[in-house]
């Protein structure tokens, strides 16, 4: 592992990372980005979901009105409750680059 700039943890490799199934991926990038109260890491991972129409109240502007991180979690996993589908290299690619970039 290598040293983060965050607060001194060691950051995971790609390789252990990709190591990991999409739902350890997600569970830990939606833990992260809860913590860091980071709602825009949710809009742009909810833009690659097939419904993500659905999500349009989500702007993603840490400013802005509406939702909160709680409330993006729960809109997750109302719309992921059959599956990743297609868009799951997609996904797994922003989990990784989330977890080694915050």
């Amino acid at each position: 592992m290598t040293e983060s700039g965050s607060g001194g943890r060691a950051a995971p490799t790609f390789a252990e990372l990709d190591a990991l199934t999409t739902e350890e991926l997600r569970e830990r990038a939606f833990a992260l980005a809860r913590e860091r109260r980071d709602l825009g890491f949710f809009w742009s991972v909810f833009r690659h979901l097939p419904n993500a129409d659905e999500a349009a109240v989500l702007d993603g502007s840490p400013n802005a009105a509406g939702p909160t991180v709680d409330e993006a979690v729960a809109l997750w996993r109302e719309f992921t409750g059959h599956g990743y589908e297609e868009t799951e290299p997609l996904l797994r690619a922003a989990f990784i680059d989330y977890l080694q970039s915050h």
